[in-house]
């Protein structure tokens, strides 16, 4: 049984509300994943990942090295590597070699989409289509990755071997209710500029990949950029990096003020490592849709947070601080520096990306600050919203 509800509110739609009390770091629930899917870029960088489940298949150790393109690499505590009690589990189809962390993800992979999806012999083929498609998108969407035409691709193969098609659309349609009327800045927000060649291109390569007359529905125009927009506007990123897991797990041993000194140390010295080769380090290797967690509002002053402690893409909620009954429960859409920015600059964050303007407290007791702060561009307006667009 759940211990919430969602409900209508006035001016903000849809949002999640308790019916218990919560206590401080107290699970809210967890989810397993309407679909997930790995970012395309990732795959091609070489993140080695379960393709059902997202669960890390390389050591920190091989992790690190490859980030930083160094083999001498050396990476303590090895014994708290969050990989190493599966290794012994790995597995693959045996027909197009993708590979999963366990039976168990293959099996399940098998009964709600891979029976379809399976490429088989063209799994590495240029020219097939579901590759020219993905290899379109990724031309449009450069690193850091928001979401993947492949959970598109992965939709297709979940509707088309279901024997509930009726729960699934109406499933799919749930998260439609946030993207009326608001399809053109979602697609700005993910394509760019030229946003509507692009998606012309887009919808034409998902055409070519999906022939069959089971997919006629989403074919249209229409169907296809709902398609799109859903996945702008929901999609959840997906935190299941080893090297993360591991510093977790290494940071919370009971160790010495001495220990902890040379630990930081160290972990400070690998991220620059994986800095200095790969970038500004992500925690993301995907990115889902969540029937329950997309329904949670978003506050620059959050009482909940999305986790991922299990390496894996089930999301776990819990409580920031205690939650009252009849309370809203809401999560932060932005990360923990983008909360500590000014009013203007998380504006602009949310609109861009999620496309609405945020009207939670801190909000409301900010909105006589500048419009404009050191950091920020000056190029901002938000003209370009309607006085009736929600606001969460």
């Amino acid at each position: 049984m759940n211990n919430f509800e969602i409900r209508e509110l006035p001016g903000k739609g849809r949002a999640m509300i308790a019916t218990k009390n919560f206590a401080k770091d107290e699970v809210i629930f967890e989810e397993e994943p309407f679909v997930s899917r790995q970012f395309s870029w990732n795959v091609a960088y070489g993140y080695a990942a379960c393709d059902h489940c997202m669960r890390p298949l390389e050591t920190v150790l091989e992790n690190v090295r490859r980030l930083a393109s160094d083999p001498k690499v050396e990476v303590p505590l090895l014994q708290h590597d969050p990989t190493a009690q599966w290794v012994a589990q790995f597995t693959q189809c045996p027909r197009c070699k993708v590979r999963y962390c366990s039976e168990d993800c293959l099996m399940e992979a098998q009964k709600r989409y891979h029976r379809v999806a399976c490429m088989g012999a063209f799994h590495s083929d240029d020219t097939h289509p579901i590759n020219v498609l993905n290899e379109t998108w990724k031309k449009m969407h450069y690193p850091p990755e928001t979401g993947s035409i492949m959970l598109i691709v992965r939709l297709m193969a979940i509707y088309q071997q279901s024997t509930k098609k009726e729960e699934f659309l109406e499933q799919l349609q749930s998260f439609q209710s946030l993207i009326v009327n608001r399809e053109q800045k979602i697609y700005h927000k993910m394509l760019g500029e030229n946003f509507e060649q692009q998606m012309e291109q887009l919808y034409l390569a998902f055409c070519n990949a999906f022939t069959g007359e089971d997919f006629s529905m989403f074919k249209t125009p229409d169907a296809f950029k709902t398609l799109m927009a859903i996945l702008g506007t929901n999609s959840q990123g997906i935190a299941t990096s080893v090297l993360s897991q591991w510093v977790a797990k290494v940071s919370d041993l009971p160790l010495t003020d001495s220990e902890k000194e040379q630990l930081d140390t160290v972990i400070d010295g690998l991220y620059a490592k994986v800095a200095e080769f790969a970038g500004e380090f992500l925690n993301n290797e995907g990115s889902g849709l969540y029937l329950l967690q997309s329904k949670i509002n978003h506050s620059c002053v959050p009482n909940a947070c999305s986790t991922f402690p299990y390496s894996n893409d089930i999301v776990v909620l819990k409580a920031l601080g205690p939650i009252q009954q009849g309370e809203e429960i809401c999560i932060s859409y932005l990360d923990e520096c983008m909360l500590e920015r000014s009013r203007h600059s998380r504006h602009k964050v949310l609109r861009e990306n999620y496309v609405f303007i945020c009207q939670c407290p801190k909000c409301r007791a900010q909105a006589s600050d500048p419009d404009e702060t050191s950091e920020d561009d000056d190029d901002d307006e938000m003209d370009d919203y309607d006085d009736d667009d929600d606001m969460n």
